[in-house]
């Protein structure tokens, strides 16, 4: 993050954070009304700083920790896999989460939350060209953090009404197994 870029994030963030600040004479409902409040603006920050392709803080903090790709995605193994390498056409099972604005900002899906691992057949173009090319060089087992450009997520145009146009991802990726896809 440039440095106008982090400045302006924590002005926007002690702005929003004033309104649980001020004297109110309406007791508890007020405060917590008022800390809403400033929940929202925060949040507000951060789909802004999603929308304008700017990272939070946060995610800089281990930049250095991540190999970038040719292709402009970058990643951070977080567990080291121990088995196979999936192959263009087999089904692959992961676990995930996503995340706008940086890791563990905003949270735009999980399939921890539902508890429901997430296949689908690599290379195929059944996903986002950045999980292909991330999942397609994971082993079994391994755990990666994973920056997406907007090139190889939903580009300009977003996806559903969640992920805003040229929005850049943020996954946490576990490759959980491989199956032979005609078994599937």
């Amino acid at each position: 993050m440039k440095a106008g870029q982090s400045i302006l994030f924590w002005f926007v963030a002690a702005v929003a954070s004033l309104g649980h600040f001020h004297s109110n004479h309406e007791g508890r409902q007020g405060r917590t009304t008022s800390l809403r409040r400033s929940n929202l603006a925060i949040g507000t920050a951060l789909s802004l700083f999603a929308v304008l392709g700017l990272q939070h803080p946060v995610a800089d903090a281990k930049d250095n920790d991540f190999v970038k790709t040719g292709s402009g995605l970058s990643y951070r193994v977080v567990t080291e896999g121990y088995g196979d390498i999936p192959g263009k056409g087999e089904t692959v099972k992961v676990h995930y989460t996503g995340w706008l604005g940086g890791f563990y900002n905003n949270k735009f899906d999980s399939s921890y939350d539902r508890k429901d691992p997430f296949m689908f057949r690599l290379g195929t173009g059944s996903v986002i060209p950045g999980w292909d090319e991330c999942v397609s060089t994971m082993q079994i087992g391994e755990q990666r953090e994973v920056i997406i450009p907007p090139k190889l997520g939903y580009g300009d145009k977003g996806a559903g009404g969640v992920i805003p146009p040229g929005a850049t991802l943020y996954f946490d990726i576990k490759l959980l197994g491989i199956f032979d896809s005609k078994a599937h």
